[in-house]
């Protein structure tokens, strides 16, 4: 039987004089609930009355299918099935802000939950990316490219896309970079896709901090989750499955 526990703190609190704050904590205790499978023997009437209008309207939004998965697709560092795909479809939503991003980035902290086998609802969707980080693009040059490739290795891993190999050491150093088969040109610049709070530097990767030519949307429709969502309908509406598999786009060098 699966066991959760709530803990609830009670407090005595003393009124003090009018020159002084109104209350002070006195004291602290707690009880220990337990809260487990038995409640759902006799739920209570008046609870599912109140809670039933508010679950068919969560129900309508949650619930609608928008793909469907060929496995269950899940996050690990270095390099994982799920992150591959979530920067892969960053890269995949260029073309509808006609941009043509070299290289897609999404933070494996953002990705807060597996993706099922079989049927893919809207929820599943918000479960895994619950966010309103929105997509953005923008450009780097291949010296600071390279700087995002080895905080990437620090932090043992982000989600990027297909094309980009990097090679790390056990102790979390970049050893190479390629791009495409193509080493990393620190004269060349480069379209990146990825998010906003990523584009700020967060997760331990500054450098996306020096980002110039920055397409930002700020609509709603430009959320993460949409973005996902738009993709996995129009592989549905090709009659295809999602899938995606570790490529060796980021491995460890023995």
């Amino acid at each position: 039987m699966k066991r959760h526990s709530l803990i609830f703190f009670t407090g005595l609190l003393l009124t003090l004089g009018s020159c002084h704050p109104p209350y002070q904590v006195a004291s602290v205790s707690r009880t220990r609930i337990l809260i487990d499978t038995r409640y759902d023997a006799h739920p209570d009437a008046d609870a599912e009355a109140f809670i039933n209008p508010y679950k068919h309207d969560v129900d309508s939004i949650m619930n609608p299918v928008v793909g469907e998965a060929a496995r269950e697709l899940d996050v690990y560092s270095p390099e994982s099935p799920l992150s591959n795909l979530l920067a892969d479809i960053m890269v995949w939503a260029g073309q509808k802000y006609h941009e043509h991003p070299d290289l897609g980035v999404y933070n494996m902290g953002g990705i807060r939950a597996s993706l099922p086998k079989g049927i893919i609802t809207y929820g599943d969707v918000v479960d895994m990316a619950p966010f309103d980080n929105k997509i953005c693009f923008f450009t780097l040059n291949g010296r600071q490219l390279m700087k995002v490739f080895e905080e990437i290795a620090a932090t043992g891993g982000q989600g990027i896309s297909h094309g980009v190999e990097l090679v790390i050491t056990p102790q979390l150093q970049l050893v190479s970079a390629r791009l495409n088969g193509e080493p990393i040109d620190p004269g060349r610049q480069y379209r990146v896709a990825t998010i906003d709070y990523v584009a700020q530097g967060n997760d331990k990767m500054p450098t996306f901090r020096e980002g110039t030519n920055l397409v930002a949307p700020v609509g709603q429709e430009n959320n993460s989750r949409f973005i996902i969502r738009d993709y996995f309908l129009a592989m549905k509406q090709q009659g295809k499955i999602i899938d995606a598999q570790k490529e060796g786009r980021i491995t460890i060098k023995k």
